[in-house]
């Protein structure tokens, strides 16, 4: 019970209201990185709901930092890496992947995210996470190294590893897709 009688959560209601504005404001885009990160629409809830848990123990911190953005990317990179390191993360309850539903958009979107995510999985869990923040949220490689507490120039060296490793996966899909629709003719 707080003083005033009520029960509550501890934090200021200003502070409270800060950042139930912040959380509602970047639920979708803290999702979408989730799941660029992770491949899958359950695990990147998880990861999101994680994510905004600790966010919201540390709000009053999060809240004065220069870089709000830069501080929720860095917690929601550290919970994908820690939720990859637990053993649960690696069993498959069925034979066989549950496909994961397509919005209907354009076809070309959809086979090109079709070729995006496999590509994206087979990166080590550091250049997908600078991959993921540079590219698919648009961050500056100061706030990607900031977000992801490492130095600028590892956040350039590891990018410029993972669109290596793309382009090379991508090019080599296309490849073969194209090979493919040549024999069919």
């Amino acid at each position: 019970m707080r003083e005033d009688g009520g029960e509550g959560t501890g934090m200021r209601p200003e502070l409270e209201r800060d950042y139930v504005e912040y959380v509602t404001g970047r639920l979708p885009r803290l999702h979408r990185t989730a799941y660029m990160l992770c491949g899958d629409a359950h695990r990147a809830d998880d990861i999101v709901q994680s994510t905004l848990t600790a966010l919201y123990l540390n709000w009053k911190r999060a809240a004065a930092a220069d870089n709000v953005d830069g501080f929720v990317h860095r917690i929601l990179v550290r919970r994908y890496i820690d939720e990859r390191r637990r053993p649960w993360s690696r069993v498959r309850l069925g034979a066989l992947p549950p496909e994961t539903p397509v919005v209907a958009t354009a076809e070309q979107r959809v086979d090109e995210r079709d070729e995006l995510m496999p590509a994206l999985r087979s990166l080590p869990k550091g250049q997908r996470a600078v991959v993921v923040l540079r590219f698919l949220n648009d961050m500056s490689v100061e706030a990607t190294a900031e977000a992801l507490g490492c130095s600028v120039g590892n956040v350039k060296s590891q990018c410029a590893r993972g669109l290596a490793t793309l382009r090379a996966a991508l090019g080599a899909q296309r490849q073969i897709k194209h090979a493919g629709q040549g024999s069919t003719s």
